[in-house]
């Protein structure tokens, strides 16, 4: 029966006391402080063209000029060091309880996040995760132009395929599936789980929550 079982996780906000990619971001530009206006400029440049585009509020807002002309070389180095160094502190012991029960039924644990896919990976590394979703492309060399085009975006509604192909890979029963997530963002692939989870919920989360009678924690450091 566990082998038909597995723990879809948010990583922001859920495992994690803090915003990964935001940890990222900021190190980044106080190391190379002419990123801050190249960052700036291109971040509002993408939020403007996708909203152009007919994109969702949410969604544009979530763009990656932030890093524009930054190597995938170095958001790699960087999120090694700092999964390790500052964000490993912020899982909460309520995470790492969850995380180990899991682990002792015998379920697969995952993790699906809209951090940057070399931050996400550093993160899975750190919490003994069996697989990462992130954002990025399938090859990642050179200097990130700030696009998401030809991206695996995990984000929102996009959660959803990614989790019910994993699903599908691994022979998971989604009924038996349990996922946990803290924002209604999440709410979306934590409802194709038998096991929705929601943590620190705030708002609309904590009312969906009591509407559909899912369980709520506070994991906070």
């Amino acid at each position: 029966m566990t082998g038909t079982v597995a723990a879809y996780f948010d990583l922001d906000g859920t495992l994690l006391d803090a915003s990964s990619e935001k940890t990222l971001a900021t190190d980044l530009a106080k190391r190379r402080p002419w990123r801050i206006p190249v960052g700036a400029v291109s971040w509002t440049l993408g939020f403007v063209g996708n909203l152009l585009r007919g994109r969702a509020f949410y969604d544009a807002a979530r763009n990656r000029g932030h890093f524009s002309l930054a190597s995938w070389d170095v958001l790699e180095a960087y999120s090694q060091r700092l999964a390790v160094e500052k964000l490993a502190p912020r899982v909460t012991d309520e995470a790492k309880a969850k995380l180990a029960w899991h682990r002792e039924q015998g379920h697969r644990l995952v993790l699906v996040t809209a951090t940057i896919a070399p931050m996400a990976e550093a993160m899975a590394k750190v919490l003994d995760m069996d697989a990462v979703y992130g954002c990025g492309p399938p090859k990642r060399t050179g200097i990130m132009s700030g696009s998401e085009r030809g991206w695996s975006v995990p984000r929102r509604k996009g959660k959803v395929p990614v989790v019910e192909a994993d699903a599908l890979e691994n022979g998971h029963d989604l009924a038996l599936c349990y996922g946990y997530g803290n924002t209604l963002a999440d709410s979306w692939f934590m409802r194709v789980t038998g096991h929705p989870v929601a943590i620190n919920p705030e708002g609309s989360l904590r009312r969906l929550s009591e509407e559909k009678g899912w369980p709520m924690h506070q994991w906070r450091i």
